[in-house]
């Protein structure tokens, strides 16, 4: 599911460039930066670059005990759902001649994650159905995490800024413990 949250991020952002700019080609991609071997990949040069750079459990209070469903003929306990929250970098791998480009871009994703700051099939009917809803956050970075960051990225410093996705929600659905709401009447015989 983290895969369907952040390709349609992608998606919607990509359209949104391409209107803008009127351009016939992609602009946005998801990929890492770099190669496992530090080369850089090549699919993003002049491109935005949307990549993961963390995943949290979602700290907002939550009903710990077993979620419970019930209809008129049975109740039905499943495990409650574990909510997590996606760390989005959105940086422009525009180098050289280009770099005032990739601020443009860089510019366009930001105006447009404000305009489209919560992400449901209301306005996004194409979102996943296993996916409620995407809420994005700009996360304020200090210098020094910034630095922190990008060194553990291996890479130089792309202008990007970084969001936080919220509450993407995995719900297995799996039953653990159903019984029936229905009781048979007690037989009382007489003596």
């Amino acid at each position: 599911m983290i895969d369907a949250a952040i390709d349609h991020i992608a998606t919607e952002l990509n359209q949104y460039v391409r209107r803008t700019f009127s351009l016939s080609e992609d602009m946005v991609v998801v990929s890492s930066l770099l190669e496992q071997d530090g080369t850089v990949s090549v699919p993003v040069y002049n491109k935005l670059v949307l990549f993961l750079v963390n995943i949290e459990k979602d700290t907002t209070p939550q009903q710990l005990a077993p979620h419970t469903h019930s209809d008129v003929a049975r109740v039905i306990e499943s495990s409650p759902p574990l909510h997590l929250n996606l760390y989005l970098m959105v940086a422009g791998n525009f180098g050289g001649g280009n770099y005032a480009e990739g601020l443009k871009f860089i510019s366009a994703a930001v105006s447009f994650f404000q305009r489209q700051a919560v992400m449901d099939r209301t306005s996004t009917p194409a979102l996943d159905r296993r996916i409620e809803r995407l809420m994005l956050d700009v996360e304020n970075m200090s210098m020094q995490d910034l630095s922190s960051m990008w060194g553990m990225l291996g890479g130089k410093y792309l202008p990007s800024v970084l969001y936080k996705v919220r509450m993407v929600t995995f719900d297995a659905g799996d039953i653990e413990r159903q019984s029936s709401r229905l009781q048979k009447p007690s037989l009382v015989m007489g003596s």
